[in-house]
C-alpha cells in the first residue's frame, strides 16, 4: 500500500461526508442521552445495559420473521399462533425499558410510566403472560440445550441478552442511576417469561428441547437423564 499523494484528501472526503444518520459526535467515543443532558462513554454501564435491550429487541426480531415466514408458506403451526403478536409487544416494551436507562437524572421527571418509564402494570402483564404459558407446556427436568428449532432459538438468545442487561442494570441501580422500582423486576420477569416461550415454541412444534446432559445406558437401554443429580 502506497501513501496517499494528498494527506489533505482524507480531510477533504471527510468534510464532504452527508449523512442523514451518522452525526459524528460520537466519533470521540461519548453518546447522548434521552432528553439531552450531558453526553456519556459509549462503554458506561447504562450504555452496555440499554444497547444489550437493543440486542434483545433484535434476537425477537429474528423469532417473529421466522414466524412470519412460517405463515406465509402455510406452516404455522396452531400452536405458534399469536405468538408473533406477543413477541411484538416484548419488542416494544423494551424500547421502555431502554428509555429509562438512557435518561439522565436531571431529566428523571420527564418520564412517564409505559411510555419511557417501566410500569408496575408492564410486570404484572409479563406475570399473567408467564403464569398462561405455565400451564400449556411441559416443563423440562434440568438444563436444556437452545436450538431445537429456529424461533426457539432465537428466543433463548433474547433471553441471555436480556439476562446481561438485567446484571448491567443491577450495578447501576446500586449506583442509583435506575428511576423507577419497576426496571430490575421486569428484566426478570422477561427473561423467565422468554424461556417458557422459547420451550413453548418447541412444543408447539412437537420438538423436546435436548437436555444439556446426553444420554446415558441403563441396562443396554439408552435412556435420557430427565432430572438433576
Amino acid at each position: 500500500m502506497t501513501d496517499d499523494p494528498n494527506p489533505s484528501s482524507a480531510e477533504t472526503r471527510t468534510e464532504s461526508f452527508d449523512s442523514a444518520v451518522a452525526t459524528r459526535r460520537g466519533d470521540d467515543g461519548t453518546t447522548g442521552l434521552l432528553y439531552g443532558g450531558p453526553r456519556i462513554a459509549k462503554d458506561d454501564p447504562r450504555a452496555e445495559a440499554y444497547g444489550s435491550l437493543d440486542e434483545a429487541v433484535a434476537a425477537l426480531g429474528i423469532a417473529r420473521a421466522e414466524l412470519n415466514l412460517k405463515r406465509q408458506y402455510g406452516t404455522l403451526s396452531s400452536g405458534l399462533r399469536g405468538l408473533d403478536e406477543l413477541i411484538l409487544r416484548l419488542q416494544r416494551e423494551l424500547f421502555v425499558a431502554a428509555a429509562e436507562l438512557a435518561t439522565n437524572p436531571d431529566a428523571w421527571d420527564r418520564l412517564t410510566d409505559g411510555t419511557t418509564r417501566v410500569s408496575a402494570e408492564m410486570v404484572s402483564g409479563l406475570e399473567g403472560v408467564l403464569s398462561d404459558m405455565e400451564s400449556h407446556i411441559t416443563m423440562p427436568r434440568e438444563f436444556v440445550v437452545p436450538g431445537e428449532t429456529r424461533t426457539s432459538a432465537a428466543i433463548e438468545l433474547a433471553r441471555v441478552t436480556v439476562r446481561r442487561a438485567e446484571r448491567r442494570a443491577v450495578g447501576i441501580g446500586r449506583e442509583g442511576l435506575i428511576p423507577g422500582p419497576n426496571l430490575l423486576p421486569y428484566l426478570n420477569r422477561l427473561a423467565d417469561l422468554l424461556w417458557v416461550l422459547a420451550r413453548a415454541a418447541e412444543q408447539a412444534e412437537a420438538r423436546s428441547a435436548t437436555p444439556s446432559r446426553p444420554e446415558r445406558r441403563r441396562g443396554g437401554a439408552a435412556t435420557r437423564r430427565t432430572e438433576p443429580t
